[in-house]
């Protein structure tokens, strides 16, 4: 499509997503928690870190060959997991899949997907990583977990930070919810947006797919976080979901050195820096802040990926300087998505992928091993 052509960055699959996309929805992707500072620094962050560079070095090949948790990419970035990506876009999740299959990248399933574990093997079938929750219900994430692994999935993702969901204020002022209930102030907002409405009509009620054979409570996907949810988790639990699953695991949520120790004792293969997106704790520090003393921690025992605020190729050149295996994408590739499907998706990971291969050509790295810490100057 031409508009999608037209896109030089991630910030105009933004402004494309924004056109087309409902505000509740627009800001359900676009939002962060209470007054979104951390939301906001994630992404400024990365401008204070400075690249140097080396003159002179023979750049005509570039390599960004990476792997992650042992499955290997053509870069380095992949698709982190959100929930419920048929909202933003009527081929969701598959579309996504093949997307990040014909980029040669892992893809990432939340376990609040709008396709099945089942329907996602079939559309990729590529490496690709589960994320998951300890339920109150461990004969679930058991289920769960002999579901994935018969579906060929690499690895499982544990995320840490959602002891409870962050006070996101723009979804109350906005009327919603997943799926999308029919008031005054919702109806208002889709009727600006025909298009959007008559996708979500013709597909079937966006639910959590995974667990479509359960009685589903009262507010859809929130309630089902509700009714799921266990405030009781601790290390021990997190070591019980490692030993059920028995093949490649992260931990996603860690934001302090003392928890990526935690996470490499209890034997995760990889410690996922992680604030959720600004979604959970504001003021919380920033995830390229929090790298390099976990970087340190982890010794090398363990992989570092990193996500929250990458909006640019050279965004990635930082994070891998400072030492992280890999970044994962949230909103970049979400974006891409709103605006127009697959090709959206493609879209983003060809900007990134361009902005990546450009600014290791400047920086005097023609493979993504050659980047390193000299590379970056912190701020101060």
């Amino acid at each position: 499509m031409d508009r999608l052509a037209r896109a030089v960055n991630i910030d105009d699959l933004r402004a494309l997503a924004q056109r087309r996309l409902p505000r509740m929805v627009f800001d359900y992707i676009d939002g962060g928690a209470d007054d979104e500072v951390t939301l906001r620094r994630s992404v400024d962050r990365f401008r204070d870190y400075t690249l140097s560079y080396d003159t002179l070095v023979d750049i005509a090949a570039i390599d960004t060959k990476r792997s992650v948790m042992g499955a290997p990419m053509q870069l380095p970035f992949f698709i982190s997991p959100t929930a419920a990506s048929r909202l933003f876009h009527i081929s969701g999740e598959p579309a996504v899949a093949r997307a990040a299959h014909q980029a040669g990248i892992v893809y990432s399933i939340s376990t609040l997907g709008s396709t099945s574990i089942e329907d996602i093997a079939k559309a990729t079938p590529g490496p690709k990583l589960f994320q998951i929750y300890v339920w109150k219900d461990r004969g679930l994430v058991k289920e769960v977990l002999q579901r994935v692994r018969a579906a060929g999935f690499h690895g499982v993702i544990l995320t840490v930070d959602v002891p409870v969901a962050g006070n996101r204020e723009r979804d109350p002022r906005n009327g919603f919810s997943i799926p999308p209930a029919v008031t005054p102030q919702t109806a208002a907002q889709v009727l600006t947006r025909p298009a959007w409405a008559w996708d979500l009509l013709r597909q079937p009620r966006i639910k959590p797919a995974n667990f479509a054979h359960l009685p589903e409570p009262p507010g859809g996907i929130i309630g089902f976080i509700n009714s799921q949810f266990d405030r009781s988790v601790t290390w021990k639990d997190a070591a019980w979901l490692r030993e059920e699953w028995g093949g490649p695991f992260a931990i996603k949520g860690i934001i302090n050195p003392a928890d990526a120790e935690r996470a490499v004792a209890l034997g995760a293969d990889a410690v996922w820096v992680s604030n959720h997106g600004g979604r959970q704790l504001d003021t919380c520090p920033t995830t390229i802040d929090a790298l390099e003393a976990i970087v340190a921690a982890v010794a090398g025992r363990a992989e570092v990926i990193l996500d929250g605020g990458v909006r640019r190729g050279s965004d990635i050149v930082k994070a891998l300087a400072l030492g992280a295996q890999a970044v994962a994408l949230g909103r970049a590739y979400l974006w891409g998505l709103a605006a127009g499907g697959e090709a959206g998706v493609a879209r983003a990971l060809a900007i990134l992928e361009a902005e990546l291969t450009r600014t290791m050509a400047l920086i005097g790295a023609p493979t993504v091993n050659d980047i390193s810490r000299r590379f970056i100057r912190p701020p101060g």
